[in-house]
């Protein structure tokens, strides 16, 4: 019976060993490994062997990408505006080793790290320049705050700043300062489209007094070649009459004379405020001599037009 426990005893050590020395590593995760206490070497994800007794298990490091929330902390700015900032850091170990032995707490050291060069960065800034030019900050604090992080092993991949509370009557300020700016910016568009406005009804009289003027003068055109050809025929007519006289026919200038007569009677006849209209004897004589003034007018020009033959 003794030495069936004892052999039992040996094969459950030897299980034990056995499974002391296999080690199975999650992905994402890296495990350091320890010999009395000293660094050997960091284990990869998957199966891996140590020996037992003699090398252990030292830090689980999470080599995935991390976030960490930064917690809100009032800044005072350049311009002595004081601020509540908030903000997430996102981070990935690279060197598991580095990260263990370099750094007591990684996470807690980059949290009180990233925190401090918020309040250097934002501190130094106006609030305008803050409230405006987020990237910028976000840039200049990745910058640093993974350069300081380098030596623990660790890549700063992102830094967000998610808040950026000013005092509430700071606040105030800027909400009037903002509208009074949109009223600004109202008055020189309604300036402005009054402007467009007068230059257009400007630009429209000139172009109607444009072609009011085109008008008249093409309207003083027509009207003097009218007259023209008016005063051609009057000379041509006046040639007739004369040449009829120096032909020896005294009735063309009667028809000229008895023509300028009833063309006087008939403007006087016509004119709007003539309501009664009395006429000498000589002119009911020539209104009764009308159809001899037709005769008269044949043979006058009649006669002239033979001579010309």
């Amino acid at each position: 019976m003794g030495p069936l426990i004892v052999i039992v005893v040996l094969v459950l050590l030897v299980l034990i060993t056995l499974l002391a020395g296999v080690k199975s590593v999650s992905q994402g995760y890296e495990w350091t490994q320890e010999r009395f206490g000293k660094y050997q070497r960091s284990l990869k994800p998957g199966l891996n062997l140590i020996i037992p007794y003699i090398d252990r298990i030292g830090r689980r490091v999470n080599m995935m990408e991390q976030v960490l929330d930064v917690p809100s902390q009032e800044v005072i700015t350049h311009d002595n505006a004081l601020i509540t900032v908030d903000g997430v850091v996102f981070y990935q170990v690279l060197d598991s080793a580095k990260a263990s032995y370099e750094v007591r707490d990684l996470e807690q050291a980059t949290l009180n790290l990233t925190m401090t060069n918020i309040r250097t960065v934002m501190g130094g800034m106006d609030l305008d320049d803050l409230l405006s030019n987020r990237d910028s900050i976000n840039a200049r604090l990745l910058a640093v705050v993974d350069e300081a992080t380098e030596p623990w092993g660790v890549k700063v991949t992102r830094i967000e700043v998610k808040d950026i509370r000013p005092p509430a009557d700071l606040v105030a300020s800027m909400g009037r300062q903002m509208k009074a700016e949109r009223e600004k910016r109202a008055n020189i568009l309604d300036a402005e489209g009054f402007r467009q406005a007068a230059i257009l009804k400007a630009e429209g009289e000139k172009q109607a007094k444009i072609l009011s003027a085109e008008g008249r003068r093409q309207a003083t055109f027509l009207e003097a070649e009218a007259r023209e050809r008016e005063a051609a025929a009057e000379a041509e007519a006046t040639r007739l009459v004369s040449d009829a006289i120096a032909n020896g026919n005294a009735q063309a200038i009667n028809y000229f004379i008895a023509q300028r007569y009833v063309d006087a009677l008939k403007e006087i006849a016509t004119a709007p405020n003539q309501k009664t209209l009395i006429l000498p004897i000589e002119a009911t004589s020539i209104l009764g001599s009308l159809q001899g003034i037709a005769e008269v007018a044949k043979e006058a020009f009649g006669a002239g037009g033979g001579t010309k033959r």
